[in-house]
């Protein structure tokens, strides 16, 4: 599923992504630095929302693209959100999928 919404990050993944292990290593050493997300923030998140939910959520600021002005400043609300009970990765997982789907639809 979340490769189905997130299929970017596989471009990051020395080896493609066989485990979750590979899908967090893509994340935390190649695209969270790459999309400028600070040591600190993702620290943040991997706390409030957990370590593979966290690294859903950047795999998922990749996909978004350009529609993500500050991947850092959007991590950190998110983990605000998280920390409130006001956020949860599978929602985002799904409009992700819709998204790409609309998109699939009018190419």
């Amino acid at each position: 599923m979340v490769l189905e919404a997130c299929p970017d990050i596989l471009d990051y993944a020395k080896g493609g992504i066989s485990h979750w292990r590979d899908f967090q290593a893509a994340v935390a050493a190649v695209v969270r630095p790459m999309l400028g997300i600070s040591p600190s923030a993702w620290e943040a998140a991997q706390a409030a929302m957990g370590e593979i939910p966290a690294a859903i959520v950047v795999a998922g600021i990749l996909q978004k693209g350009t529609t993500v002005t500050s991947a850092g400043g959007y991590l950190r609300e998110l983990t605000r959100k998280a920390e409130a009970g006001e956020f949860s990765v599978g929602p985002m997982l799904m409009a992700l999928i819709s998204s790409r789907k609309r998109e699939k639809k009018r190419a």
